[in-house]
């Protein structure tokens, strides 16, 4: 009984748990309306009215008789001053209880304001259940006195213009003062339906869509002094200017019930600062807290902020939402914050509700209001907290202001190129001489610089009533600083938006402002805000009035120096025929600056060349709003800047229906509002032909001198990249790898350590955590890794163990060699012997078949599947042994270490992959070393065979082909799960190849003697080729020039053979002389495709124009995958259990890595830190140097099948005996951007595109 007993008090503190957290209903608020006495505050926009108290409030150390009930959601202890002066702005210089100060409305009827004192028994004694159970540590508080303020139903401000409509949503809340005579409490309540919208858009000529959060807090009001005029006095912000701690006010809680708040805002004698309830809706579970944390604290500077979960449904201004009629089986359904249908859990209201009941979800966020202890100094500003789905903010990085920190805590938050510097109130980050941004991010001067998206959302087309999605479609650009041109290019953009999409310059218009070529005197947008900010544009087409709106989260540069962004599209554009053209005339745009907001508007023309001649001008109005955070410590670099003028020509816009790709160009200027450059020197006007890596500074009049950006070394007109690895090895100390990049470098800890706090050292992970080791061993830290023992009594590896009793059963091919063994008569003195001339199978040391079988007798070879049957088509003479896999064999546990399967990332640098039975493993290179003793296993996957590996230099995904299953799969070098590609309709897949340009997945499958591809998801496969291959293995593409090649060890005609990789142009490139031509390599850099033969033994290499074919090595023993890297090979061999390197142009082996684990070797790539620099010329190529196409669509049918990009593969494609066409240097390219005509036309200097 007594058990049962405990079990009843849990299970009621669990009950009394889940009620106090239960939404707070309308009918929970404190009675309001006429009908209890409440008077009515005059309906308006902008109403006031005083009401005397009968007992004091104590506000702060002040004693007020009176305070003033507002529309705008405040009540005041003095008189507000004009609503412009405060609405948009807190703390106000006024005192001020704020339980939501926006730009609220109840003209032509809409809502009510509310407000009586009170003091009857039931009142007072609702006022003290909310203010003790969020104080439950102090005395109880009984007070004699209320003031309650109801905002019911009330309206967000509107200006009605053309093309809006009126918003429908209304908000409800609640403020109630309870006082006597030593304090006064202050309580808001928010009904779980009673805030429907957040923000409210700015009054004002240069603002009016910029919409801001709601306030809520508590302000002193300004301080007059009467020698030094007035000062900013205490304030307590509850909420920021983060949309999502608005949404907290009703989700969340400091007073144990949800949407209920509850302040110690007044004492008397004594007063130090506002004090926040203790209880938070949800309490915190006592085994994961670590430490005391508040939740305002932001202990990384940006690197780690709060988001919460984004509901399904978007609350947003109505009015900012483009609402076009859906197809009826595309109807919008309401859901929950997880994206499940909402269902009424909590049934009905009482009757005598005001409103009927609705259903919210449960809401799992933790509060985000500012709550200090109470005996703790309060901050007066909070810390900002980032919302993803935020309308107004970004995930910009915050100088902490909850806590003072100082440039010995927090240098490592800065650039690497930026110095800390102290204030008195905090610290800030200023970049260096040579660098510019916001002290968190610094690029040098002069460098080019590239970014990296992605683009989601959906667009309408003319009067479709159905929209185009866009999903992760790929977005890079490439932008030439030292002359502010700028390249944009978004990928899969199908041909029914894509020529409407031309009329969009906007969307790649904000890469032109953030690196624009500086006037002297002025900043571009990276200078203002470090490539941390959100961009919210509005367009509208005229005549038509299309509208589309434009969110654009830029986060910064990241661990590759490439700026980051993520746009979203939803809205409709005027429909555009495909084969038109558009042309925008040159154009300027003026931005208007405060700390935290700049704004822009336009209107602009453009005009439409249709197929048949006829041209067209239409125009677009352009509505602009960039948000971000500067360091507010910084007196000094908070001045707000002056306006300035952006200078925009050289537009370029095109949509390639054959690539699916839409190209933005454009060359920026950032000056002066007047117009007209100020100075003529060449660094301003962007032709002093620099490098694209140096920096332009200016002289005496015309005069200038080209200074290499940071990190490159020359005279400025040609520029080196300075390999600071190579020059200070020790650069990142111990237990690190320096990985070089393009004019800088990187740090990244071993794998097994981890950065400490100050972001430099790198220290041990103690992996020994839960489910590491098998239940029955022991888990042992060690430096940078660990191990696993069996406890006594049981045997394995750790990682999995077994009692040493069990004894396994014997194998198929155990038992098949124990029949044929026991069918000889007699037993010999040395045991069992075969029939002469019988065959006997080969079992290895797991007891399974081998995957190469010989009879004895006649010397025949041939391979076998896991079940012992002969693979049709394997059979080889005497003395001849075929290149046999281990076909579908599943090994059994393995003596040695078998972690879990899971992918370990992958140190910084160049890499060398190879497959390992179960594994995949890293050698990382030093040049062209070998780092033998660094060799790691990246991926674990013991109950499969992998054969061949692939690299996506893009994504930094391995895929990898299994014949186990079979299938083909996916992982991330970051870290993360295996991720299924292909898993049907596959026998032996043994070769696979990236087109990373392309972003397709190429591979042979020697079983069903056929070439397929698809999609790097695994979508749209297709059958390149299952005709004339009997043994088809490794296969290639060179993606910069549009070609595929493989290897078929056809043991009566060995081939391999090349296409273009949509397919077509398929020919034998080499048939004699050869062998088994297992492995195969093409080094873009030499225009070498190189192979090895386990059948000649021999590593050839050739041009692929059927020249210069010569012997690299002769002699080898039995290579099978191969790779390349700059002038070395390197081959995995079986007999020797080996990576062997060789050099090319020697002709000779160099070294040798044999893993830990003696076992074959399989395929093996080379995964490169970046995309060779072929990406960016095929991309500058692509875009017109050469004449020539992307055909990169095949026609299947009744669908497409994405191939890469083949030059000269239009309608004629080139004779095999062409040489193709020379890649352009990058110097080349840019003398050919700078001859270009400037005046807008296809000629513009638009011929680079972005890394793909």
């Amino acid at each position: 009984m007594a058990l049962l007993g405990q079990s009843w008090v849990v299970w009621l503190h669990f009950f009394a748990l889940s009620v106090s957290v239960r939404c707070l209903s309308r009918r929970e608020l404190f009675p309001y309306g006429e009908e209890v006495g409440d008077r009515v505050l005059e309906q308006g926009d902008s109403k006031l009215e005083r009401i005397s108290l009968q007992q004091p409030l104590l506000f702060y150390d002040g004693s007020f008789s009176s305070v003033y009930v507002t529309t705008n959601g405040i009540l005041a202890t003095g008189e507000p001053t004009e609503e412009s002066d405060y609405v948009d702005k807190f703390p106000t210089s006024f005192g001020s209880i704020a339980p939501f100060l926006a730009d609220l409305d109840t003209s032509d009827g809409v809502g009510r304001v509310y407000f009586r004192e009170v003091s009857n028994p039931e009142t007072l004694l609702l006022a003290a259940e909310h203010i003790n159970r969020g104080f439950p540590e102090d005395d109880e508080f009984n007070p004699t006195h209320t003031f309650i303020a109801t905002w019911e139903d009330v309206a967000a401000h509107q200006e009605t213009r053309r093309g809006d409509f009126l918003d429908s949503k209304k908000n409800t809340f609640q403020a109630v003062l309870a006082s006597s005579d030593t304090a006064s409490y202050a309580i808001f309540l928010y009904p779980r339906d009673g805030l429907q919208f957040f923000v409210t858009r700015a009054k004002g000529t240069h603002n009016s869509d910029l919409e801001l959060p709601a306030k809520a807090g508590f302000s002193k009001g300004s301080i007059t002094y009467f020698l030094w005029g007035a000062s900013e006095g205490q304030s307590y912000p509850i909420t920021s200017s983060n949309v999502q701690s608005v949404k907290d006010l009703y989700q969340n809680s400091n007073s144990g019930k949800q949407g209920v708040w509850v302040y110690e805002i007044g004492t008397s004698p004594y007063f130090s600062n506002i004090a926040s309830g203790e209880v938070s809706a949800f309490p915190e579970d006592p085994d994961t807290t670590q430490e005391e944390t508040q939740p305002w604290e932001d202990r990384s500077y940006d690197d780690e902020v709060t988001e919460f979960p984004a509901p399904a449904v978007v609350e947003r201004e109505e009015q900012q939402r483009v609402r076009y009629p859906l197809p009826e089986n595309q109807q919008p359904e309401t859901k929950d914050h997880y994206g499940i249908p909402k269902l009424d859990l909590e049934g009905q209201e009482p009757t005598g509700a005001k409103e009927p009941h609705r259903a919210e979800p449960y809401v799992l966020v933790q509060p985000v209001q500012f709550q200090p202890h109470r005996q703790q100094y309060t901050p007066q500003q909070p810390q900002v907290v980032v919302d993803v789905e935020d309308e107004f903010d970004v995930n910009v990085f915050q100088y902490n202001p909850g806590t003072r920190e100082t440039c010995s805590n927090s240098r490592h938050k800065c650039s690497n190129f930026a110095d800390c510097r102290d204030y008195s109130s905090g610290y800030c980050c200023h970049c260096r001489s040579g660098f510019y941004g916001n002290g968190k991010h610094c690029l040098a001067e002069g460098k080019p610089q590239r970014m990296n998206g992605k683009v989601n959302g959906r667009v309408y087309v003319g009067n479709n009533p159905t929209p185009v999605e866009f999903s992760n479609n790929d977005l890079h650009s490439y932008v030439v600083a030292n002359d502010g041109r700028a390249y944009v290019a978004i990928s899969s953009i199908p041909e029914s938006v894509g020529p409407s999409l031309t009329a969009l310059s906007s969307l790649g218009g904000i890469v032109g402002w953030a690196f624009a070529l500086e006037q002297p005197g002025y900043k571009n947008g990276f200078s203002i805000t470090g490539g941390e900010f959100q961009r919210k544009a509005e367009v509208t087409f005229l005549p038509g009035n299309e509208r589309i709106h434009i969110t654009q989260d830029f986060k910064g540069i990241d661990e590759h120096e490439h700026l980051v962004v993520n746009t979203e599209l939803d809205g409709r554009l005027p429909e555009i025929p495909a084969g038109s053209t558009v042309q925008i005339e040159p154009y300027t745009d003026i931005y208007q600056y405060s700390n935290t907001v700049i704004t822009s508007s336009s209107t602009r023309e453009y005009t439409v060349t249709f197929p048949d001649g006829r041209t067209q001008t239409s125009s677009y109005q352009w509505r602009d709003t960039i948000t971000f955070q500067d360091c507010r410590h910084d007196d000094g670099t908070r001045s707000i800047p002056t306006p300035q003028q952006l200078a925009v020509d050289n537009i370029f816009v095109l949509y390639d229906s054959s690539a699916q790709l839409m190209r933005y160009a454009t060359s920026n200027k950032i000056g002066s509002i007047s117009g007209g450059e100020t100075t003529q020197n060449p660094c301003f006007t962007g032709t002093h032909r620099c490098d694209t890596n140096a920096a332009c500074r200016p002289g005496q009049g015309n005069r200038f001198t080209c200074e290499c950006a940071a990190g490159f070394r020359g005279d400025g007109r040609t520029c080196y990249d300075v390999d600071e690895c190579r020059e200070s090895p020790t650069i990142c100390g111990n237990n690190a790898v320096c990985n070089n990049q393009p004019g800088t470098f990187r740090c990244e800890c071993h794998e097994g350590y981890q950065f400490a706090d100050d972001g430099q050292t790198c220290i041990d992970i103690d992996e020994c955590q839960p489910s590491r080791c098998h239940p029955e061993a022991i888990c042992y830290n060690t430096q940078g890794s660990f191990t696993c023992q069996c406890r006594p009594g049981y045997r394995g590896d750790g990682f999995q163990c077994a009692s040493e009793s069990t004894k396994p059963e014997k194998t198929l091919c155990q038992r098949h060699r124990e029949n044929i063994l026991g069918t000889s008569s007699g037993s010999p003195p040395r045991g069992p012997r075969p029939i002469p001339g019988q065959y006997v199978p080969n079992c290895d040391d797991h007891g399974n078949y081998t995957p190469l079988q010989c009879h004895g007798s006649t010397g025949q070879c041939w391979c076998v599947d896991r079940n012992g049957q002969e693979i049709p088509g394997t059979r080889s003479e005497r003395g001849v042994r075929p290149p046999c896999i281990d076909s579908g064999i599943r090994p059994p546990p393995p003596v040695g270490p078998t972690p879990r399967p899971d992918v370990h990332p992958l140190p910084p640098g160049t890499h060398l992959l190879f497959t390992q039975s179960g594994k995949i493993e890293h050698v990382p290179l030093e040049g062209y070393t070998m780092k033998k003793n660094e060799a790691k296993a990246v991926l674990h996957l013991p109950d499969k065979v992998i054969i061949a590996v692939a690299y996506d230099c893009v994504d930094k995904m391995v895929y990898w082909t299994d014949i186990t299953s079979p299938s083909i799969s996916k992982a991330s070098l970051q870290g993360g799960d295996a991720i299924p590609v292909i898993r049907t309709d596959l026998e032996s897949p043994e070769g696979l190849a990236v087109d990373h340009l392309g972003r397709n997945l190429y591979w042979t499958d020697s079983m069903r003697d056929r070439i397929e591809v698809a999609k790097l998801d695994g979508s749209q496969r297709r059958v390149l080729f299952d005709d004339d291959l009997v043994n088809p293995r490794a296969i290639i593409t060179d993606s910069a020039k549009g070609h595929l090649y493989w290897t078929d060890w056809n043991r009566e005609a060995p081939k391999i053979e090349t296409s273009y990789m949509d397919g077509t142009h398929r020919r034998i490139l080499v048939k004699d002389d050869l062998g088994l031509p297992n492995g195969l390599t093409y080094d873009s850099y030499s225009s070498q495709l190189c192979w090895a033969d386990a059948g000649t033994r021999r590593v050839e290499c050739i041009n692929p124009n059927q020249t210069g074919r010569r012997k690299i090595l002769e002699g080898i023993q039995y290579p099978f995958g191969i790779t390349s890297y700059g002038r070395n090979l390197y081959y995995t061999d079986w007999k020797r259990d080996a990576i062997i390197a060789a050099d090319r142009t020697a002709g000779r082996e160099n070294d040798e890595f044999q893993p830990q684990k003696r076992s074959r070797l399989y395929g093996i790539t080379t995964a490169y830190s970046q995309c060779p620099q072929e990406a960016l010329e095929w991309e500058r190529v692509e875009l017109g140097q050469q004449q020539g196409t992307d055909e990169c669509m095949v026609e299947t049918g009744s669908e497409e099948v994405a191939c890469a990009a083949a030059i000269n593969g239009n309608q004629q494609q080139p004779d095999s005996s062409e040489e193709l066409p020379a890649e352009m240097s990058e110097t080349q390219l840019d003398n050919e951007l700078h001859e270009q005509p400037s005046n807008g036309t296809e000629s513009a200097p638009v011929q680079a595109c972005a890394e793909v």
